[in-house]
């Protein structure tokens, strides 16, 4: 391949930067040229594609965000919208893609590489809930902030000795709420992978109290559901005023981890590397700590479950 390009697309995840820097100076050492195509799926179709020198992704493996940016695109999931991106694609001679994001980016890369356009994709998204790799371009950053943020509220709920809910994103997976909670010292954490008890929630905060303990952190998936209907539903049971705390996309932003900028420095590698071995409709990812790249349809047909060994764990060490 002579030319190859690289998107992003769906929500932002923090060390996209350092994978887009990663896709642009690998292909510029092999002698290729990389477009980046700005505003992800809906950039594609419409030409916003420009080529890209080292300079042009200097100074963003430190950055939040993506320099290219990402949009929502309906339109790319009808034909005639593949269509009008592979005519963009035609004209700007591009050979190849690589698609940062999540499933519903990958979606559409498989959806390219079955028209006769290559595509490798390379998970970003803090939900951590791509099935094939262990970790994701983002998760870890967004669980710090999590974390960051537990401590804090954990000060005011020693202080005011009150029970916090914390609500976190992940869409329907548990991940980040798994891992902030066992690392947060959460008294109980609710997750989607597993069915919640009320009573045996309840139970938990009121024999702690007989203990002598004074405030109580729970953490809720936001797949579990919104963090002020649990509230409600213990005041119910229970009469124990809850204070509720909804971190939403802070948890998206910041400067990503010393993890993530090398996750996504190694992805994006591996990505361009895929791409010029001549293969299409592979993902990239981590297993066992190895950086590997599998066939793409696996993150359809397979399911991302959660480490239950944690959540037990967990349950364990907040007696």
């Amino acid at each position: 391949m002579k030319r190859i390009g690289v998107l992003t697309s769906g929500g932002d995840s923090p060390g996209m930067n350092a994978a887009v820097r990663a896709v642009v100076r690998k292909g510029l050492y092999h002698q290729v040229e990389v477009a980046g195509i700005y505003h992800g799926y809906q950039g594609l179709i419409e030409g916003k594609i420009k080529t890209m020198e080292a300079g042009d992704v200097g100074d963003i493996i430190q950055r939040g965000g993506t320099k290219l940016y990402s949009a929502r695109c309906p339109e790319f999931k009808t034909e005639d919208g593949q269509r009008k991106a592979i005519e963009q694609m035609k004209k700007q001679g591009l050979e190849g893609l690589v698609i940062i994001g999540g499933d519903g980016s990958y979606r559409g890369a498989m959806a390219l590489t079955e028209k006769g356009f290559p595509c490798v994709g390379v998970p970003g998204t803090i939900d951590n809930d791509i099935p094939g790799t262990d970790y994701t371009i983002g998760f870890d950053t967004a669980l710090n902030t999590v974390i960051e943020a537990i401590d804090k509220i954990r000060d005011t709920a020693t202080s005011h000795e009150r029970t916090f809910i914390i609500e976190v994103m992940g869409r329907d997976s548990g991940d980040l709420a798994l891992w902030a909670g066992l690392a947060g010292g959460a008294e109980s954490i609710l997750i989607p992978e597993e069915n919640y008890n009320l009573d045996d929630l309840v139970e938990r905060l009121e024999k702690g109290k007989k203990r002598g303990k004074k405030h109580s952190i729970i953490i809720v998936a936001e797949g579990v559901m919104n963090g002020n209907k649990l509230a409600e539903l213990i005041e119910q049971k229970a009469e124990i005023e809850t204070r509720v705390s909804v971190l939403g996309h802070i948890q998206r932003g910041g400067s990503p981890t010393a993890r993530d900028r090398v996750l996504g420095s190694l992805f994006g590698a591996r990505a361009v590397e895929v791409l010029l071995a001549g293969h299409g409709g592979r993902a990239i990812g981590m297993r066992n700590h190895q950086v590997v790249d599998y066939d793409m349809t696996e993150a359809f047909t397979e399911a991302h479950d959660a480490d239950m060994s944690l959540y037990a764990l967990s349950k364990e060490l907040s007696i």
